[in-house]
């Protein structure tokens, strides 16, 4: 018969020769196009992932977020030019998965990766604070969010992997080129400042129609209107001509400031909305 401290020592020894023998738990491992909640999962081209970066003109003072991330390699690469990067992944292993790569990378401290539902009010707040965004969806998904999208701060860039924005116009069009055969062109919309209605400006009355960045109009001076041409924004930058005059300015809100140049000479122009 066994003594107390021999039964327990007994059983400790059987307990862990148990334990050693469970095999050791698989790390996940996804496989290109299993289901995800809205998408199934094809990762980016690396390739593609810089060039995406690379349009968006990312530097370090970015606020960077990534909406599906999948395993994180647009994330950590852009966490790896310097700035903090984000990503919102809806699958939770997923999301482990990244962290882990973003270790292995050594920007784990700069490359954040947390479990949502982009579509979610809370993960709308949250990527409402960026100025670039990243994604790899569907164009229906890409319209649904479309509505989020150009209510953040004018010159936020939005870039895309091979989907557009339904009839919002891109301002770029890339392909990745090299060795990429799949998935090899991104798109890139600028956020734009809303401008439509009418404009008290010191060269007469400005009259803007706005559909997305592009705009039509008029200027209307001394009782005649000039309607205005080439007219666009770019973020917060407007630029349009009418009656040979160049106009370029900065909206800030409710009032824009700028200069402008024609056959007559230059100088400054403001505009108040009204």
């Amino acid at each position: 018969m066994l003594a107390r401290g021999s039964l327990s020592l007994a059983l400790w020894i059987l307990c862990a020769a148990i334990a050693h023998a469970q095999p050791a738990k698989k790390e996940y491992e996804p496989s290109v196009g299993q289901s995800g909640k809205d998408v199934v999962w094809v990762p980016t081209p690396q390739a593609l992932v810089d060039r995406m970066l690379d349009m968006a003109k990312l530097t370090t003072a970015d606020i960077h977020y990534d909406l599906g991330s999948g395993d994180g390699r647009t994330v950590i690469t852009a966490a790896k030019r310097g700035g903090k990067a984000y990503g919102i992944e809806y699958n939770p292993d997923m999301v482990e998965l990244a962290r882990r790569n973003a270790q292995s990378a050594g920007v784990a401290d700069r490359a954040i990766f947390k479990q949502g539902d982009i579509f979610a009010p809370a993960s709308v707040e949250e990527y409402s604070k960026a100025t670039v965004i990243t994604l790899f969806l569907l164009p229906d998904l890409n319209v649904k969010l479309r509505p989020n999208l150009l209510k953040m701060k004018p010159g936020t860039r939005v870039v895309s992997n091979s989907f557009t924005m339904g009839d919002w116009k891109e301002d770029q069009k890339i392909s990745a080129g090299g060795d990429c055969t799949s998935w090899c062109t991104a798109f890139l919309w600028i956020v734009p400042a809303n401008v439509a209605g009418n404009w008290k400006t010191s060269r007469g009355m400005l009259t803007l129609k706005q559909d997305y960045q592009m705009l039509s109009g008029a200027l209307s001076q001394g009782g005649s209107d000039a309607g205005i041409t080439d007219a666009k924004m770019n973020g917060s930058q407007i630029a349009f001509s009418a009656g040979g005059v160049k106009y370029t300015g900065t909206v800030n809100g409710s009032a824009i400031e700028g200069t402008y140049n024609g056959a007559g000479g230059g100088g400054k122009w403001s505009a108040t909305k009204q």
